[in-house]
């Protein structure tokens, strides 16, 4: 069981890993540096294997870019902090669910602050997985929002719609809302309640499947009129799963 902070910095200067490293070793000793990497590749190589908790992440890389290297992972729950000497990569940085935008030199303060918004979103992951599990005891979820969070009965979500690191949630009574978590990170709670992911964007709630409409991968009509893919991969499963309904 992980009892410390686990880090990865990925930089293509030795000069780069190694000040982080440093910035770490002075103001975060509680924190571990599990590896360093200079490469897509090697990082690549590593993050199929490891989540670390932070990912300090430059955007020139050996054998590509940050972003080459984020595009291989449908899923990335660790909180990553670029790094970088290039100012015009921030919105693509958010894009990708990027916790903070650091420029080279780094300077201190700003690391520091970066560094415990990282800290800080991990253990408000940690209590909503906590309260996550509590709740589904009574069939509700705990939904992260601006001000805190929202209790949701289960049965009432038609509809869960995946938007890079965000997550939209589509309720019986029409409401949206916008989580800043991946929907993979909803996916296997929700499964045990009837839940099941027909394509990547999508994961529907079986309870509001009004329809099925025969195609390449075919599409499935909810109780809210959506009409929604499903991907040729998840279409056999898909099947098979509706077989097994009473």
């Amino acid at each position: 069981m992980k009892t410390k902070t686990q880090v990865c910095i990925i930089d293509d200067e030795q000069d780069g890993r190694e000040y982080i490293a440093l910035l770490l070793e002075n103001e975060f000793p509680e924190i571990q540096i599990n590896f360093q990497a200079s490469s897509v590749e090697d990082a690549f190589i590593y993050l199929t294997k490891n989540s670390p908790d932070i990912l300090f992440l430059d955007i020139q890389l050996n054998g590509g870019t940050a972003f080459d290297l984020l595009s291989k992972f449908k899923n990335l729950s660790s909180q990553i902090i670029f790094i970088t000497a290039y100012e015009n990569f921030a919105i693509q940085a958010i894009r990708n669910g990027a916790t903070d935008y650091l420029l080279k030199p780094i300077k201190k303060m700003d690391f520091i602050i970066a560094v415990n918004k990282a800290l800080e979103n991990i253990r408000k992951n940690k209590a909503l997985s906590s309260n996550t599990v509590q709740n589904n005891q009574n069939n509700k979820i705990s939904l992260p929002t601006l001000q805190g969070f929202k209790m949701i009965t289960i049965t009432d979500i038609v509809r869960c719609e995946a938007d890079s690191s965000y997550t939209t949630f589509y309720l019986a009574d029409k409401t949206k809302i916008i989580v800043s978590k991946t929907l993979h990170e909803f996916e296997e709670t929700l499964a045990e309640h009837n839940f099941f992911r027909i394509h990547h964007k999508h994961l529907i709630n079986l309870d509001h499947l009004q329809e099925y409409i025969k195609g390449k991968g075919g599409q499935v009509v909810m109780s809210d009129c959506s009409i929604l893919d499903v991907s040729v991969r998840k279409k056999n499963d898909f099947l098979n799963k509706i077989e097994t309904i009473d």
